[in-house]
C-alpha cells in the first residue's frame, strides 16, 4: 500500500471504520508472544478473583490493533511519529466462541502543510463501551 498523499486529506475527514473481533484464542496466542502471561487475559476463574467479569484483553493488544488500524489508513507504519493512548475501560473477551469485538474509528483532527503531517483523533469501543479516552496518532505524509 502506498502512503497517503497530504494533499488528499481534510481536517475531518474520517476513517473507515474497523470492526476486530477477539476471541480467547487471540489472547492466549498473544500472551505467548508478548510474554505477559498475566492469568487475567485467558483464565475466567482468576480474573473473577480480582473483581473482572471474565478474562479481558492485554492493553497492549488493544493498543496495537488501534496502531494497525492507523498505519492500514496511512499507507506506512514507518509513517507514524506519535501514538499515544490512555484507556478508559478495559475490553471483556468471554469464552463463549464469539468473544468481543473491537470497532475503531477516526478523524483527522490537523493538518500541517508545513511538514505534511496529520493528527487523527481515534476511538475504540467494544459493547458500546468506549475505551479509548484521549488516543491521537500523528503521521508524515507523501
Amino acid at each position: 500500500m502506498a502512503l497517503r498523499e497530504f494533499s488528499s486529506v481534510s481536517v475531518g475527514d474520517t476513517l473507515p471504520e474497523k470492526v476486530i473481533p477477539l476471541t480467547r484464542q487471540d489472547l492466549v496466542n498473544y500472551a505467548g508472544v508478548s510474554g505477559d502471561l498475566n492469568p487475567i487475559h485467558w483464565d475466567d476463574d482468576i480474573a473473577k478473583q480480582v473483581g473482572l467479569d471474565t478474562a479481558i484483553a492485554h492493553g497492549m493488544l488493544t493498543m496495537g490493533l488501534g496502531g494497525g488500524y492507523v498505519t492500514d489508513w496511512v499507507g506506512d507504519p514507518a509513517a507514524v511519529t506519535e501514538y499515544n493512548v490512555r484507556f478508559t475501560a478495559v475490553v471483556p473477551v468471554p469464552n463463549d466462541g464469539v468473544g468481543a469485538e473491537i470497532v475503531f474509528n477516526g478523524r483527522v483532527k490537523s493538518v500541517e502543510p508545513e511538514n505534511k503531517s496529520v493528527t487523527i483523533a481515534l476511538s475504540a469501543t467494544t459493547g458500546g463501551k468506549k475505551i479509548f479516552g484521549r488516543a491521537i496518532a500523528v503521521a508524515k505524509l507523501a
